[in-house]
């Protein structure tokens, strides 16, 4: 349970509709979220996370090469997976939340990108998020990770994380964390927003003036794969993880 004293989210947003055109050539044919890494897809990697976290119904949203998604997702059971169709324009990654919000409802409900991932260790990551999570007192929780346990990141950090749990921009500063593509939101957020592009960054800054975006650093190895060269070290990096799992 919540630190509110209700369920996990049983909901949630995946981000799919990027171009990926640091892919490239990979992405001129496939889409980034089917990508494998390891045997498994990009996509397949976060949708297995959300449903061991309990999650019942994941929108996915599309915009490039996205025949291949739909059909991808089609004989998934768990989580049941509904289209966002956004062939007619990208909408950036709150803009594509905004779109599907009558499909996520009124609860909290979890955002995941669909082109990083993690190897848990110990407890699901999602699943201690859903314990940290406090609507009391959050609009946003934020899943972390520390610069010494992320492969493929070649950018700075994000986020400084206070003792109470909030956050602040880094600014670069290397003692600060970074966002690991996996949230948990309020659709109250989103309340006033327009249609059209939109990011979420937008309102990642709001919660911080308001002291309402607060962040759980992850247990395990978080892996980005920007690039083509990166799938090799991604790949070592998933074996060395499962290698080291008791």
């Amino acid at each position: 349970m919540s630190a509110e004293g209700t369920e996990a989210p049983k909901t949630a947003m995946v981000l799919a509709a990027g171009l990926g055109k640091r892919m490239r050539p990979i992405t001129d044919t496939l889409p980034k979220p089917l990508i494998k890494i390891a045997g498994k897809t990009l996509l397949d990697r976060g949708l297995d996370s959300l449903a061991d976290a309990g999650v019942e119904k994941a929108i996915v949203n599309v915009h490039y090469l996205p025949d291949q998604i739909v059909a991808h997702v089609a004989a998934r059971k768990a989580p049941r997976v509904v289209i966002s169709d956004e062939r007619d324009g990208l909408l950036d990654s709150a803009g594509g939340i905004v779109k599907a919000l009558p499909l996520l409802g009124t609860e909290p409900f979890y955002i995941l990108n669909a082109d990083t991932f993690w190897i848990d260790a110990g407890e699901p990551n999602l699943t201690r998020l859903a314990l940290a999570w406090d609507a009391a007192r959050m609009d946003i929780l934020l899943m972390l990770s520390a610069l010494d346990t992320a492969t493929g990141h070649s950018g700075s950090t994000d986020f400084l994380l206070a003792e109470d749990g909030r956050l602040s921009r880094s600014r670069g500063d290397p003692a600060g964390v970074i966002y690991a593509g996996a949230a948990i939101v309020h659709p109250r957020i989103f309340a006033d927003a327009s249609s059209g592009p939109l990011s979420l960054n937008r309102f990642f800054d709001t919660a911080i003036a308001a002291g309402r975006l607060f962040g759980m650093v992850m247990h395990g190895r978080w892996i980005t794969v920007g690039t083509p060269d990166a799938i090799a070290p991604a790949e070592a990096a998933v074996a060395e993880a499962l290698a080291a799992a008791p």
